[in-house]
Protein backbone atom coordinates (compact mmCIF):
# COMPACT_ATOMS: atom_id res chain seq x y z
CA UNK A 1 0.00 0.00 0.00
CA UNK A 2 1.56 3.31 -0.84
CA UNK A 3 0.70 6.39 1.28
CA UNK A 4 -0.97 9.19 0.04
CA UNK A 5 -1.71 11.14 3.22
CA UNK A 6 -4.60 11.46 5.13
CA UNK A 7 -7.88 12.98 3.70
CA UNK A 8 -10.31 15.65 5.02
CA UNK A 9 -12.33 13.24 5.92
CA UNK A 10 -9.60 11.92 8.55
CA UNK A 11 -9.73 15.47 10.06
CA UNK A 12 -13.54 15.64 10.33
CA UNK A 13 -13.65 12.15 11.75
CA UNK A 14 -11.25 13.64 14.76
CA UNK A 15 -13.04 16.91 14.83
CA UNK A 16 -15.89 14.94 15.19
CA UNK A 17 -14.37 13.06 18.08
CA UNK A 18 -13.25 15.92 20.11
CA UNK A 19 -16.89 17.14 20.50
CA UNK A 20 -18.39 13.61 21.28
CA UNK A 21 -15.76 11.13 22.77
CA UNK A 22 -18.37 8.63 23.39
CA UNK A 23 -18.89 4.92 22.65
CA UNK A 24 -22.00 5.79 19.99
CA UNK A 25 -19.86 8.25 18.06
CA UNK A 26 -17.05 5.60 17.95
CA UNK A 27 -19.43 2.89 17.03
CA UNK A 28 -20.53 4.80 13.63
CA UNK A 29 -17.96 5.95 13.35
CA UNK A 30 -15.40 2.78 13.00
CA UNK A 31 -15.36 2.46 9.42
CA UNK A 32 -14.04 5.68 8.90
CA UNK A 33 -11.69 5.91 11.46
CA UNK A 34 -9.96 1.86 9.87
CA UNK A 35 -10.02 3.42 6.47
CA UNK A 36 -9.45 7.48 6.68
CA UNK A 37 -7.20 7.27 9.26
CA UNK A 38 -5.23 3.70 10.72
CA UNK A 39 -4.64 2.04 6.95
CA UNK A 40 -2.88 5.61 6.03
CA UNK A 41 -0.71 5.22 9.19
CA UNK A 42 -0.16 1.13 8.65
CA UNK A 43 0.86 2.85 4.89
CA UNK A 44 3.13 5.10 6.68
CA UNK A 45 4.72 3.17 8.80
CA UNK A 46 5.28 0.47 6.26
CA UNK A 47 7.34 2.84 4.38
CA UNK A 48 9.62 4.00 7.11
CA UNK A 49 10.24 0.92 8.62
CA UNK A 50 13.09 0.10 6.21
CA UNK A 51 15.03 3.33 7.09
CA UNK A 52 14.29 3.64 10.69
CA UNK A 53 12.52 -0.02 11.95
CA UNK A 54 9.60 -1.87 12.79
CA UNK A 55 6.62 0.44 13.29
CA UNK A 56 4.10 -0.23 16.33
CA UNK A 57 0.81 1.84 16.04
CA UNK A 58 -0.57 2.26 19.44
CA UNK A 59 -4.34 1.51 20.46
CA UNK A 60 -7.42 4.14 19.60
CA UNK A 61 -8.30 3.47 23.30
CA UNK A 62 -7.61 5.50 26.55
CA UNK A 63 -6.35 3.70 29.73
CA UNK A 64 -9.19 5.44 31.97
CA UNK A 65 -8.83 3.57 34.94
CA UNK A 66 -6.26 6.11 37.03
CA UNK A 67 -7.40 9.23 35.41
CA UNK A 68 -9.92 11.44 35.98
CA UNK A 69 -10.54 12.14 32.54
CA UNK A 70 -13.34 9.47 31.61
CA UNK A 71 -13.25 9.84 27.27
CA UNK A 72 -12.58 6.56 26.48
CA UNK A 73 -10.41 7.45 23.04
CA UNK A 74 -7.65 9.13 22.08
CA UNK A 75 -7.93 12.41 19.72
CA UNK A 76 -4.90 11.31 17.59
CA UNK A 77 -3.42 8.06 15.88
CA UNK A 78 0.14 7.82 17.35
CA UNK A 79 3.29 5.04 16.60
CA UNK A 80 6.52 4.48 17.03
CA UNK A 81 8.84 3.87 14.09
CA UNK A 82 12.15 1.88 15.44
CA UNK A 83 13.37 2.63 18.72
CA UNK A 84 13.45 6.50 18.76
CA UNK A 85 11.23 7.51 15.78
CA UNK A 86 7.37 9.02 16.73
CA UNK A 87 4.52 9.74 14.49
CA UNK A 88 1.54 11.54 15.07
CA UNK A 89 -1.88 12.11 13.12
CA UNK A 90 -4.68 14.30 14.94
CA UNK A 91 -7.26 17.35 14.09
CA UNK A 92 -4.50 19.17 14.34
CA UNK A 93 -2.22 17.46 11.97
CA UNK A 94 0.96 15.68 11.66
CA UNK A 95 3.64 15.87 14.38
CA UNK A 96 7.05 13.98 14.54
CA UNK A 97 9.57 13.47 16.63
CA UNK A 98 12.34 11.33 17.75
CA UNK A 99 14.34 10.63 21.70
CA UNK A 100 14.57 7.76 23.70
CA UNK A 101 12.58 6.32 26.33
CA UNK A 102 13.91 4.85 29.84
CA UNK A 103 17.75 4.94 28.83
CA UNK A 104 19.61 1.63 30.29
CA UNK A 105 22.48 2.82 32.69
CA UNK A 106 25.54 2.39 30.44
CA UNK A 107 23.36 4.28 27.32
CA UNK A 108 22.43 6.69 29.87
CA UNK A 109 25.73 7.48 31.32
CA UNK A 110 26.75 8.18 27.75
CA UNK A 111 24.63 10.31 26.87
CA UNK A 112 24.67 12.31 29.85
CA UNK A 113 28.63 12.50 29.57
CA UNK A 114 28.59 13.39 25.55
CA UNK A 115 25.82 16.37 26.48
CA UNK A 116 28.11 18.25 29.07
CA UNK A 117 31.08 17.64 26.82
CA UNK A 118 32.70 20.68 24.62
CA UNK A 119 30.95 21.54 21.94
CA UNK A 120 27.64 19.77 22.35
CA UNK A 121 26.81 20.76 25.56
CA UNK A 122 27.03 24.63 24.98
CA UNK A 123 25.56 24.51 21.37
CA UNK A 124 22.44 21.97 23.03
CA UNK A 125 21.99 24.19 26.06
CA UNK A 126 21.37 27.51 23.50
CA UNK A 127 19.22 25.35 21.34
CA UNK A 128 17.01 24.02 24.10
CA UNK A 129 13.36 25.11 25.17
CA UNK A 130 12.71 27.36 27.92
Amino acid sequence: MAFGGWSAEALEFYEGLEADNSKSYWTSHKAVYEDSVLRPMEALTELLAPEFGDPKIFRPYRDIRFSADKTPYKTHIGATIGRTGYVQFSADGLAAGAGMWQLDPDRLARYRTAVAAEPAGPELAATAVR
